[in-house]
Formats: structure tokens, sequence, C-alpha cells
């Protein structure tokens, strides 16, 4: 992949990740029954950061886990035929609470389907929201997110990069072609 431009720096990704924090509290009317679910792999940092703000803001602990979709996965066969299963945790009961899922891009809605049905084999929740650091577009699922950070058009021929200190030691949204 050939570097592009920066989409957005450090500073420019948490003020939108406070932003998110504050409409998910606004949407909400405050925090009661709602829970943050972040999508394994870059969804997860992202739920954090989220997790801190509402904390912060609202004087409470909101209860928080990580979601695993390897095996939801409509391309799972195409991807690999022995995929790596990472861990689900989710530290509560799903049924009845309101799930906010967290992830880095939407792009096709394939990733946040799966993520709904992962959902529902441990539960049923009493409403499901997506909130995205990124929308990008070129969706082929009827899915939208509740809550988005930044809407960049992009064409197929590029790719959006969100970059976490966890997985890359730098925090950003980056744009790539494909070679």
């Amino acid at each position: 992949m050939q570097f592009k431009s920066q989409i957005m720096d450090s500073s420019a990704v948490m003020r939108a990740l406070k932003r998110l924090s504050y409409e998910i509290i606004e949407k909400n009317h405050g925090v009661d029954n709602v829970c943050i679910v972040g999508i394994k792999r870059r969804g997860v940092p992202l739920a954090e950061v989220i997790c801190e703000n509402i904390n912060q803001t609202e004087d409470t602990e909101i209860l928080n886990g990580i979601l695993d979709i390897t095996l939801y996965r409509d391309d799972l066969s195409r991807e690999n035929t022995e995929p790596v299963i990472n861990s689900t945790d989710i530290p509560f009961v799903v049924t009845g609470k309101k799930i906010i899922l967290v992830d880095d891009v939407i792009y096709t809605g394939r990733t946040v389907r799966a993520a709904i049905d992962a959902l529902f084999s441990l539960g049923r929740p009493a409403c499901i929201q997506l909130a995205v650091l990124v929308d990008r577009g070129h969706r082929e699922l009827p899915i939208r997110p509740d809550y988005v950070g930044k809407n960049i058009p992009t064409s197929a021929s590029e790719v959006v990069k969100v970059c976490t200190e966890e997985f890359d030691g730098k925090i950003g949204v980056e744009l790539y072609l494909r070679d």
C-alpha cells in the first residue's frame, strides 16, 4: 500500500472520541443500562477511551467488554481455513442492556452484521447502537452508525487505517492507495 495522506492526527482522534462519548450520553439520557463493547481489534482501544470519557463525565463505572467476531464473519472461508480465535470478554449479561458497539471504520457493514450476530449469541440486548471513528461509505448492507467521528468519502482503491497506540505505536487516521 502507498501512503496518501494523514486524515486525523492524535488530537483530532481524541476530540472525535470525546464528542462521541457526549453524544452517547445525550442520546441515551445518561448511561443507565448502557454498556460499551469494542469489536476486536482496533474497536477495543477506541471503546476503552469512550468508556473513560463517559466514566469521567458521568462519575460512574460503565460496563464494557470485548467482542471477537471471527466465527461470525461471512468471509471466513476466504480469509483463512484455520482462523485464529481470539477471546470475547463480555463480563456482564447482555440481555436487556443498551449495547454500544464500537469499531474503527465502517465500510461494507459486514463486520457490524457479524458483531450483531455474535452479540445475539450471548443474549438479547434491549437495543444495539453503533459508534465508529470513521465512516468511509460503500455500504453493502443496510447498516448505518448512530455515532460517527468523521465521514471520509473514499474510492474503492483507497484504504483507511486507524492507528492506535496498542497496535501501531501512534494514534491517527491515515489514507492509503491499494497496490
